[in-house]
């Protein structure tokens, strides 16, 4: 989602390298130039097996009506990123946990300034992980304006800032497009919307909207696997060149929102006719293999 800043424009760096020229003296008094050394070859980790079983590390089964468990989450509070329409709470009104599920509820009211409301949980500080499997049992809700996403962040965007810390988009919808199309993304210092390169994939499921589906992501030394209902569609290798593609031998920690217009969400506009929306989720699982 392009995340934790707006979408600002790019700033680029032109990184201009010299060529040095190096040069061996015989005995006599002729010289010959001395052959440039091999480029070392990539280090790529050795493919990962999938485990034979997976350990659960953490989850919240959503059993307990009311707030949120906070030893498990926390919220964003305010206007956030991505130029977005809607000002992000803590109150029952926006994010609760409802018959047996979490509840991210998208409103319009006016709101400290703000035409929308709505909420965006996350782990961070309490449960931040390097390497798993996610899986998040979701309905999402779909018209204009609409931009759900479960999705993580490099644990030290702090330090570094955001591409570089990170980003795995296991899920995203724009509700301009039909429910049935949902989109994965990775993007690092090297690909990422910035850029215009982020590494992207979009599958087609029943409809989103009207039917829970489990989205989930499993994270190797050596790739990112996105899957929806156990069928997978995108994977992103560690191809041995650095942190600039692959920043993710650090940790992660999990993200869950409802974010109303933005960049990409509010493209076509609003429609403000839908409200109130829902974000229902099932279950949020992780495991370690």
């Amino acid at each position: 989602m392009s995340r934790n800043v707006a979408r600002r424009s790019a700033v680029r760096a032109v990184i201009i390298l010299g060529s040095l020229l190096a040069c061996a003296c015989g005995g006599d008094s002729s010289t010959t130039p001395a052959k440039p050394s091999p480029t070392p070859a990539a280090v790529v980790p050795t493919p990962s097996a999938t485990p034979a079983v997976w350990t659960p590390v953490f989850s919240d089964e959503f059993s307990t009506a009311g707030a949120l468990d906070p030893d498990k989450w926390g919220y964003e509070i305010g206007f956030i990123r991505n130029h977005e329409a809607q000002y992000y709470t803590s109150r029952s009104e926006n994010v609760r946990v409802e018959d047996g599920m979490l509840v991210i509820e998208a409103r319009k009211e006016p709101y400290n300034g703000y035409a929308y409301t709505s909420a965006s949980v996350e782990t961070r500080h309490r449960f931040e992980f390097t390497y798993g499997r996610v899986e998040v049992r979701a309905k999402i809700p779909t018209g204009k304006g609409t931009w759900p996403a479960i999705w993580t962040l490099g644990s030290n965007i702090d330090t570094v800032g955001w591409p570089t810390c990170g980003e795995i988009d296991i899920m995203e919808n724009v509700g301009f497009e039909p429910p049935t199309l949902i989109h994965g993304t990775v993007h690092t210092a090297a690909y990422n919307t910035l850029l215009g390169n982020q590494k992207t994939a979009t599958v087609t499921v029943a409809n989103a909207s009207q039917d829970f589906h489990v989205y989930a992501m499993e994270w190797y030394p050596d790739r990112i696997d996105l899957f929806i209902d156990g069928r997978k569609y995108l994977t992103y290798q560690n191809d041995g060149t650095g942190v600039r593609v692959w920043p993710f031998d650090l940790s992660q920690y999990l993200k869950i929102n409802l974010a109303i217009g933005g960049d990409w969400g509010g493209l076509q506009g609003i429609d403000d006719s839908l409200f109130p929306h829902r974000h229902e989720i099932d279950y949020v699982r992780v495991f370690k293999g």
